[in-house]
């Protein structure tokens, strides 16, 4: 067998490992680092208990270990093995255990002195999943604290040691050459109307017609695969010395080994594969890859409180990587279905799992750490705030942590199960009811989606998980009976499947908008779901749902139960509030008032609130004047006036940005006991404007704007301060008889416009310049007056008149 790359470098990294506890390797794919260093380092003198390989994936876990095992020449479990969520192989002659990241994280808050390991290995650290950044940040405060004498190692793909080398107080970086096979690329482009499906098959016809070798195809999900398989089968006829395999993380461990090793019968293999097979393994035989450009990867919305599924580009480092499966073992080709030229607008790398994920797990694990403050650890790049507070939120509602962040005996009892924390409070809950097994069976159809099939029926995933004898089924079910163990049993009344769902995941027990089922679903937690019309759910009223994909505002329902009303106002009566709203309805003019039974974002019941709360009541009315203005109020000619007045004098008492910043000191006392505006007597309305005022600022606005104007012949009349034209008065022409000055108001002095009127009330004049008008156009006023109202006296000298409204006859009585 030909030396790996990674074997040039092993003494660097042994003479490291000797002077210090911690080293950075960077190697690119193919080296030899996942296979090779562990075995190197169990001869060192430092190493006298076991070597713990940490890996990203299940699969890769599995095929790391059957692979040292199988060149050290033993079987697996032996001195090599593994242990991943499903299954494990190891024995007490184990010295190298290949374990998932999740595993670690789980056995070393269990263990911080790690007690009987000598070196944690941090395979494909590049990748910076959640657990891999939260397991190095444990270990190297385990390392600090209790372990000086750990040995430490990530191991990188890609160039940043240095940054890896920083976080391990500046421990040595080595780095190893990587297998340099010719890799050819082909950009093939896509065309965007077609489905990625229909442009994969045609590319693996391509590829295969031309190149030979087996075949990787990367496809985002289980759905494209599928049916990029059955379009190769069916549409293109493909010989029978050809298997077409898939590979993702919902098979069961014998069809991934199928996948990833040589066809027994030596046929030519075509792999379809999700992102599971772009790092950890080496594929005998590969050397063709077909790279569809696209990835689904989770992605935690903040907005919803959800994790969903996200079909994107992949970027340009899994990109490499993928292409260099093919030039893993000799020269190999891959093919991309994108324009070369696209690939420098490829983001450079996949972004850490930190900055998009639900940290409520990691809040809840680093509490039973002892560390109120995940930010207070070691990380790369640390945790968003905002994260952390839903996380430390979500917590608190299953009283996993107390107010100061420190971990309750809930929480404890959470933290201890291998679980996210919603589904460990789930089965918490369903031990209590003596329903620990099925509890456990829920919670692993939660975390595996092809367990049972498909459909969102998760009751009827369950029935037929418990039919099927297959290998990953049976692996489930031993998982699940596992973790049943881990709780107690209680003998409280048993829960329905929707019931343990909804103790799961509270915040998606979802009703149906319409009443009597439908497609669109408003859940407790505030988001919108959508559901199939044809889906039997549709005739539900209640749904527990477990599994949503989408963005926040219509996610579809792709994992539910349904729930009675009944059983879950008794789940969640301690969260079922009786809320009482008030609000001004602008149409009708009035306090809408309604009491109703909520649990979160749903209505239960409701109906019209007799009886609201007087000071509810007038905080609606208040904020209805700020958000509509004055308009609303019945506002009296007066007071109408006193605004206008109070406006000319200069005064800003009265405007409506005074109004409405001082609403709660003249308003508000006038809305006791009413429901709508027009209830307020106007006379009320114009004190309060007065009382806004004040005696002294009232005497001011009386002085230059005076509410009414005496005339020479003692009548009175309003001042208009709100006419067009300027302060205005309408009275009788004859009322100003006697008059040789233009009256005016305010200070400095406006003069009043004079609405001049007939006896009839009729229009005469409108004028700001009295005296001009008498010796000028007054002549012919008069002239016309005179053969119009003959009775009046219509005198030649007006302003040396006397005045009055009387006609002649009652004029010469009154001087008799």
């Amino acid at each position: 067998m030909t030396a790996l790359p990674i074997a040039a470098v092993l003494p660097d990294l042994r003479a490291a490992l000797r002077a210090a506890a911690a080293a950075v390797l960077v190697a690119p794919p193919g080296a030899g680092k996942t296979t090779m260093v562990a075995p190197a380092l169990l001869a060192e003198p430092w190493c006298d208990g076991a070597i713990w390989l940490l890996s990203p994936r299940r699969l890769a876990a599995r095929a790391a270990a059957e692979r040292m095992a199988e060149l050290a020449g033993e079987r697996v479990g032996q001195t090599i093995g593994y242990a991943t969520r499903m299954d494990g192989r190891r024995s007490a002659a184990t010295r190298i255990l290949v374990l998932t990241e999740g595993i670690f994280r789980n056995r070393i808050i269990a263990d911080p002195e790690l007690t009987g390991i000598s070196a944690v290995l941090f395979d494909e650290v590049h990748e910076r999943s959640l657990d891999s950044d939260f397991g190095l940040a444990l270990a190297l405060e385990a390392q600090a604290a209790f372990r000086p004498d750990l040995r430490l190692v990530t191991m990188s793909a890609t160039l940043d040691g240095a940054r890896f080398s920083a976080l391990m107080h500046g421990c040595p970086v080595i780095e190893s050459a990587g297998r340099a096979h010719p890799l050819e690329l082909v950009h093939l482009g896509r065309r965007a109307e077609r489905r990625i499906e229909d442009e994969m098959a045609g590319a693996i016809a391509r590829a295969l017609a031309e190149r030979d070798g087996d075949l990787l195809a990367f496809l985002p999900g289980m759905g494209e695969i599928e049916r990029t398989g059955e379009l190769l089968r069916q549409r293109l006829n493909f010989p029978t010395d050809i298997a077409i395999l898939p590979l993702h993380g919902a098979l069961d461990p014998a069809e991934q080994r199928a996948a990833i090793r040589p066809d027994p019968e030596g046929r030519r293999k075509i792999i379809l594969a999700t992102s599971i097979a772009e790092t950890s393994l080496t594929i005998d035989g590969v050397r063709i890859v077909v790279d569809g450009g696209l990835a689904r990867r989770p992605r935690f919305d903040q907005a919803a409180g959800t994790p969903r599924l996200v079909t994107e580009r992949v970027s340009r480092a899994a990109a490499v990587q993928r292409a260099g499966r093919a030039a893993r073992q000799a020269p190999g080709i891959a093919y991309r279905l994108w324009e070369e030229a696209a690939t420098g607008g490829l983001i450079p790398y996949d972004p850490p799992e930190m900055l998009e994920s639900d940290l409520a797990p990691l809040v809840l694990d680093c509490a039973r750490w002892g560390e109120a403050d995940p930010a207070a650890l070691r990380w790369l790049d640390p945790p968003p705030a905002a994260a952390l507070a839903q996380g430390r939120a979500t917590l608190r509602t299953l009283e996993a942590i107390d107010k100061n962040g420190r971990i309750t005996a809930h929480g404890e009892t959470l933290s201890a199960l291998p679980l996210p924390p919603h589904l460990a409070h789930m089965l918490v809950l369903a031990g209590a009811h003596g329903q620990a097994g099925v509890g456990a069976e829920v919670a692993v159809l939660c975390q595996e989606r092809g367990l049972g099939g498909r459909g969102e029926d998760l009751e009827a995933r369950l029935q037929r998980w418990r039919e099927d004898r297959g290998r990953k089924a049976e692996a489930a079910r031993g998982l699940a009976q596992r973790w049943a163990g881990l709780v107690g049993a209680g003998e409280g009344e048993p829960l329905s499947i929707g019931a343990l769902v909804a103790l799961a995941f509270p915040d998606r027990l979802a009703r149906s908008r319409g009443g009597g089922g439908g497609a669109d679903w408003i859940a407790a937690g505030g988001r919108g779901f959508r559901l199939d019309p044809a889906s039997p759910f549709a005739r539900h009223d209640w749904l527990a749902v477990a599994d949503v994909q989408g963005a926040a505002g219509g996610a579809r329902i792709l994992s539910a139960a349904p729930i009675d009303e009944e059983e879950l106002r008794t789940l969640f009566a301690d969260r079922i509030e009786t809320r009482r709203t008030v609000r001004f309805d602008a149409a009708a003019g009035r306090i809408a008032a309604r009491r109703e039974e909520r649990l979160g974002a749903i209505a239960l019941r409701g109906g019209q609130d007799d009886a609201p709360d007087p000071d509810a009541v007038r905080a609606a009315l208040l904020e209805a004047v700020r958000g509509h203005g004055l308009g609303p109020l019945p506002w009296s000619e007066a007071a109408i006036a006193l605004r206008r007045r109070a406006a000319f004098a200069g005064s800003d008492a009265l405007t409506d940005e005074a109004l409405l910043a001082s609403l709660d000191h003249w308003l508000d006392p006038l809305l006791v006991g009413i429901t709508r505006f027009d209830a307020i007597p106007p006379a009320a309305l114009l004190h309060a404007l007065e009382g806004q005022l004040g005696w002294d600022e009232g005497r001011r606005i009386a002085a230059a704007a005076p509410p009414r104007f005496t005339t020479p012949a003692g009548t009175t009349h309003a001042i208009d301060y709100g006419a067009e034209a300027g302060p205005t008065v309408a009275a009788r022409v004859q009322a100003f008889y006697g008059l040789a000055e233009h009256p005016a108001v305010g200070r400095p002095p406006v003069p009043l416009v004079l609405s001049l009127t007939s006896p009839a009330g009729r229009p005469v004049q409108t004028t700001r310049d009295l005296p001009a008008f008498w010796t000028g156009s007054w002549a012919d006023v008069a002239k016309d007056m005179r053969g119009r109202y003959p009775r009046h006296h219509w005198p030649d000298d007006p302003a040396g008149a006397t005045p009055s409204l009387k006609t002649k006859r009652a004029q010469a009585r009154s001087r008799d």
